[in-house]
């Protein structure tokens, strides 16, 4: 079967119970509506990430829909999957680049030079796992490890908008308006609505804010002129990396992150399916590592596969590849869109911190899911201890440094978890 002849289904299967498989489709306008959907789904966390981190958020739109079709092609538009920002680059690549918290990143391209470092090693697991199998990854890094790891990327990150994205205290309070708004959203709506909770609540959050900042003088005003003054149409801002050794040795563990995101998943979509998909596991690591290297060479952030996306498709029923090559393709014409990057940027500091607390602390709490769906057994010693340490490693940013070079707290995390289950699975 070619990349496009999928088998279709008639349009009364979205209101049905039928499930939708990876290699079939709808009538294309239900496609499209279901892709705009998927567009919707990652776009909070897609712009999130880059804009704490200093890059462009309308280019990392852009480059996520560029890999998300390379994704598609090399797992033979057997995978469903959304490639968007992924936020396991942000600690490092702050502490990379000494990145203050705000505007454009001044060591933007010794960030990109590290990301592409990460996809070429997250290639090479992938040519390794496709050539022998996923064993060795799945006892590398079972659930206690990969659910430790996902959980400190949460933890370690909480300081950001808590300390860096607050300059007063209208500001702090602006973001519990946005975390409560986006807590509202989540639990009082329902159907699209609340599967949308992050960019309602962000939007509902933005006009309050503007009413009592502009409206009445409490604190910094929204600027609208460079949306006004912004073209509808216009090239992506693209910046060439810079490879510098301290930097590419810090970014490039992020890899062991992405493997433990993108193998958990496929599992996901492998049981909600009914379909093995294990045979696609090695293509699909390719698949993102070549994306993450696309990205970084053109001044993206690295992209792993979506969890967001992922909860659409277990709402919907609908696993159709070809739903992600509509989503990629729209998010293709926004990046051309100067405008949208002017309106992505005239959100507030403070309800992008406040949203930021949301999506961290479901990071963190995605990291304990894989706890409880995988029953990892805390009696054990060796998972009680990996996990308790990891943890403290990951949120107190533990540091180690070797000579001029230094691991903060995500990567001592990341290969503390990997050690220590090893060493102490041996002595249980």
């Amino acid at each position: 079967m070619s990349l496009f002849s999928w088998q279709e289904r008639p349009a009364s299967a979205l209101q049905g119970a039928g499930v939708i498989g990876p290699d079939e489709r709808l009538p294309w306008p239900q496609t499209m509506a279901m892709g705009l959907q998927h567009v919707v789904a990652m776009f909070g966390a897609t712009v999130l990430a880059p804009i704490l981190m200093g890059f462009d958020p309308n280019l990392a739109i852009f480059m996520s829909g560029i890999g998300t079709l390379i994704f598609y092609f090399i797992t033979g538009g057997k995978v469903p999957s959304y490639l968007g920002s992924s936020f396991a680059f942000i600690g490092v690549v702050i502490a990379a680049t000494a990145y203050a918290g705000s505007g454009p990143n001044p060591q933007l391209g010794v960030a990109l030079g590290g990301i592409i470092a990460c996809g070429l090693l997250y290639l090479l697991i992938g040519v390794v796992v496709q050539a022998v199998g996923t064993g060795w990854v799945e006892r590398l890094m079972p659930p206690v490890v990969t659910g430790s790891v996902v959980a400190v990327i949460g933890l370690n990150l909480a300081s950001i908008p808590i300390k860096n994205m607050a300059s007063s205290n209208f500001d702090s309070w602006m973001q519990a308006v946005t975390f409560i708004c986006v807590g509202l959203v989540a639990v009082f709506t329902k159907g699209m609505v609340q599967r949308l909770l992050i960019l309602v609540g962000l939007g509902l959050a933005s006009l309050i804010y503007l009413v009592l900042a502009n409206g009445m003088g409490m604190g910094k005003p929204m600027d609208f002129s460079g949306i006004i003054n912004a073209a509808w149409l216009g090239l992506p801002k693209f910046t060439a990396p810079v490879f510098e050794a301290n930097a590419m040795l810090l970014i490039a563990p992020v890899a062991l992150i992405l493997v433990a995101e993108n193998l958990g998943h496929i599992k996901a979509v492998t049981a909600m399916t009914g379909r093995n998909l294990d045979p696609y596991i090695g293509r699909a690591f390719i698949g993102d590592g070549i994306a993450t290297m696309v990205s970084g060479s053109a001044g993206g952030t690295g992209v792993t596969t979506y969890a967001e996306n992922i909860g659409v498709m277990a709402a919907t029923r609908i696993y159709s590849t070809a739903v992600f090559v509509v989503a990629a393709l729209v998010a293709l014409v926004l990046g051309f869109s100067p405008k949208f990057g002017a309106l992505i940027q005239a959100i507030p500091l403070p309800v992008m911190g406040g949203v930021s607390i949301v999506v961290f602390g479901l990071i963190t709490i995605a990291g304990a899911k894989i706890w409880v769906d995988n029953k990892v057994d805390f009696t054990n010693p060796a998972n009680l201890i990996t996990a308790a340490i990891t943890l403290v490693l990951g949120t107190g940013d533990f540091t180690l440094k070797f000579g001029s070079f230094a691991l903060g707290g995500i990567g001592t995390a990341t290969f503390g978890a990997i050690l220590l289950h090893a060493l102490l699975r041996r002595r249980h």
